[in-house]
């Protein structure tokens, strides 16, 4: 049969083919896909061209296994289908499934049984599309490890900040800030019971966020720093946030963008330690206990508490994707969530 994809053809352009699919294999599944999530980070880094053309797509999902970034390309990673056809040794139970799948926009995708994703009961497809970025929020936690009653700072309100900040906002930390600069994420982020939400562009704010972080003290600064805006300039103010001993945990993915960073004054003498996340593996530290098994759980459950449903800006006609990324790239005041239905 043939399905429907999306093609990253070269910087800001993108477009739907039509391709036929391989023959089902021998534990495959033929997957339609109901919605997809759009990644206004790392698909806007490939829209925009933006991605260094020496990296390899991410490994860690078999889908792009030892895929370069060259265009023509497809790209995604967060669609919820539901199962129409079972290769041999393929359980019949599967028929009719409803699951996730870290798969390209398309209409329809092959996929090993073994990779698949079943969506819980009563998780609706429109919440099961956040669980790429939801398992990275709880990835980025994880990481920063956040103690009773510290003191953080989350950078940037996309939707993996927002989904992080909202995670915070159910710890008793002392305090919780965020920074973005665009109303509309300004006011979804106040909706998760921060503490303030401040513009990184105003040095109002920034006094004012410098002063809410010195509390009784007579130093300021954040225990604990997430930089989640995708601009790696504002590693410069993270430092300029975080406190003694403080940790930023960066969570962004710059692609082939660069910025200078100031590591000689307050990096220095405070002794700050930077953590690089990324959620395609466990943390050493924590595998022991955790496997991917394990963080999906936890990620399903953060689903059903959050509802990031509630976060989806824009649900789009496939056919109109490409219209979707333009505007995501001209009017990011617009839109923060943008979903295909197909």
């Amino acid at each position: 049969m043939k399905a429907l994809q999306l093609w990253f053809t070269g910087s800001h352009t993108v477009e739907l083919r039509e391709q036929k699919l391989n023959k089902l294999q021998a534990g495959h599944v033929l997957i339609k896909t109901l919605c997809s999530a759009v990644s206004s980070g790392t698909e806007l880094l490939l829209y925009r061209g933006q991605i260094p053309e020496t990296l390899v797509l991410d490994e860690n999902l078999s889908a792009y296994k030892g895929s370069k970034i060259k265009y023509p390309l497809q790209f995604g990673y967060a669609c919820v289908g539901i199962i129409e056809a079972i290769g041999e040794r393929v359980d019949n139970v599967w028929l009719g499934k409803h699951v996730f799948t870290f798969q390209p926009h398309s209409s329809h995708n092959i996929c090993p049984v073994e990779e698949l994703i079943t969506l819980p009961d009563n998780i609706d497809p429109l919440a099961a599309v956040f669980l790429a970025n939801m398992e990275t929020a709880v990835n980025l936690i994880h990481d920063g490890n956040p103690l009773l009653g510290e003191c953080s700072v989350v950078i940037g309100q996309g939707i993996v900040g927002l989904l992080t900040s909202s995670l915070l906002s159910q710890f008793p930390l002392g305090q919780l800030y965020t920074l973005e600069n665009i109303k509309m994420r300004q006011e979804m982020s106040k909706n998760l019971n921060v503490n303030a939400t401040f513009s990184s562009n105003s040095s109002q704010d920034i006094l004012a966020l410098k002063k809410a972080l010195q509390g009784d003290t007579t130093t300021y600064g954040a225990d604990l720093v997430f930089e989640l805006s995708g601009s790696p300039a504002s590693l410069d103010l993270a430092v300029e946030l975080t406190g003694y001993s403080g940790r930023i945990v960066v969570g962004s993915w710059y692609g082939s963008k660069t910025a200078e960073i100031n590591l000689g004054e307050r990096f220095h003498r405070n002794r700050i330690s930077i953590i690089s996340s990324q959620v395609s593996n466990i943390a050493p530290k924590l595998a022991g206990r955790w496997d991917k098994s394990r963080r999906y759980a936890q990620a399903w459950d953060m689903i059903k508490k959050c509802k990031p449903e509630n976060l989806i800006t824009h649900r789009v006609s496939f056919n109109e994707a490409a219209e979707a990324y333009r505007l995501l790239d001209e009017f990011p005041e617009e839109a923060v969530q943008v979903v295909f239905d197909y």
